[in-house]
């Protein structure tokens, strides 16, 4: 049975987000982010007490891996709704639980009181406007419910090569940095996500960061590598690199020794109140 696919209200303003889902490098991208990223969001997601039966709600669901082992973990009695500006990768699941919208979390209602669980992983630090997003996922809980949100912190934790000596800040990373933060992005976002959670008023809040070191042929590097090759002409285009540092830094990341510690991905998680 084909997910059900259902229209948002409105239009969806994509401008503030640089990394199009329509780009070629795109399947490589978020396939190198699950691969990463994938082992440690299911274990904050079985630690909220996933069950059969649960109503789950699935915010810029991406390539779809999260939103199809929620469906399995639901079960045929619970069902999953998986959002997304751009729903390409998330229309060719192939789940009967499962409801795709196109929608923005900003401008765009979700149904209230509705969902036992809401994740969101790399959307909320790209939204100027985070905390409309961030309030539409905690009013679309149950009373009780859990909200878990996975956010990259690229600044705290920058390569040192006194520390290795293959650690090196490329110029091009360095560049998307820069890009992200002129459309809006804050790449520190996930060390505040504490206290934002805390704020919208959950309880029983906790975060946990984790991160990893990424060589040469590494998941990490293959996202580097999709990352560069997709904003190549604005990069370029805008002087934030040369065309010269650009092929120097997408030849570093194939290079024996190189070394990059990967950003810090904090998740942070709440539950609403019980009634």
């Amino acid at each position: 049975m084909e997910s059900k696919q259902i229209q948002g209200p409105g239009p969806r303003d994509t401008a503030n987000y640089v990394f199009d889902n329509a780009a070629v490098q795109a399947r490589t991208r978020l396939g190198a982010i699950s691969a990463v990223f994938d082992p440690g969001t299911i274990r904050h997601l079985s630690e909220r007490g996933i069950k059969k039966g649960w109503r789950c709600l699935e915010v810029g669901g991406g390539g779809g891996s999260i939103a199809s082992w929620l469906c399995e973990s639901v079960g045929a009695e619970g069902s999953v709704v998986a959002t997304d500006i751009d729903t390409r990768f998330l229309d060719t699941l192939r789940l009967p639980n499962i409801e795709v919208r196109h929608h923005n979390v900003v401008t765009e209602s979700l149904p209230e009181a509705a969902f036992d669980l809401a994740h969101a992983r790399l959307v909320l630090l790209h939204l100027p406007e985070w905390e409309k997003a961030l309030r539409r996922m905690v009013l679309a809980l149950k009373p009780g419910g859990w909200l878990v949100a996975e956010e990259f912190d690229s600044l705290s934790m920058r390569p040192d090569p006194s520390a290795n000596p293959g650690e090196v800040l490329l110029k091009t990373y360095s560049a998307i940095g820069r890009m992200l933060t002129e459309h809006g992005a804050d790449i520190r976002f996930g060390r505040s996500l504490f206290e934002r959670l805390r704020a919208q008023g959950l309880v029983d809040v906790g975060t946990e960061a984790r991160m990893f070191m990424w060589q040469a042929g590494s998941h990490g590097a293959s996202l580097y590598r999709a990352n560069f090759v997709s904003l190549r002409a604005d990069l370029i285009q805008a002087g934030y690199v040369t065309e010269e540092e650009f092929e120097r830094d997408l030849a570093r990341l194939e290079e024996t020794d190189f070394l990059a510690p990967s950003p810090i991905m904090w998740t942070a998680w709440g539950r609403l109140p019980p009634a």
